[in-house]
């Protein structure tokens, strides 16, 4: 079985020793995203309704870097600082997998890189 690391030059660097993501036997494995500005290691401004459409934005990037898409994904699990943004997240989630959406998890965790509101990670098929 091989594997390829992807890098993808339109989402934002990598926060630490890790790739954007790995394909292998015919599926990719993003890393989670944040809601950092590509160029900028900024969040993007705005709140949990702009960090969730970066992080959006910035798995798009990835996928496309590693020739797969948004409609090719099969799982995602998404990481909210607080569940109170459950419902605001899953609105736009919803906007970007319109049809025949993965399978996911959400989950509240204790704390995210940067400070940041959400965080998802996905697997697509490529």
């Amino acid at each position: 079985m091989s594997r390829t690391i992807i890098s993808a030059p339109d989402a934002p660097a990598a926060l630490g020793p890790y790739s954007h993501a790995v394909s292998a036997n015919g599926f990719v494995f993003t890393a989670g995203q944040v809601g950092i500005v590509p160029g900028s290691g900024a969040l993007a401004e705005g709140g949990v309704e702009a960090q969730t459409r970066q992080v959006l934005e910035n798995i798009s990037a990835v996928l496309r870097a590693a020739g797969s898409a948004p409609e090719r994904v099969v799982k995602t699990t998404i990481f909210l600082a607080s569940m109170d943004d459950f419902a605001t997240v899953n609105s736009i989630y919803a906007q970007y997998f319109p049809q025949d959406p993965p399978a996911r998890s959400t989950v509240a965790v204790a704390g995210l890189p940067l400070g940041a509101l959400v965080e998802i990670e996905t697997v697509a098929l490529v």
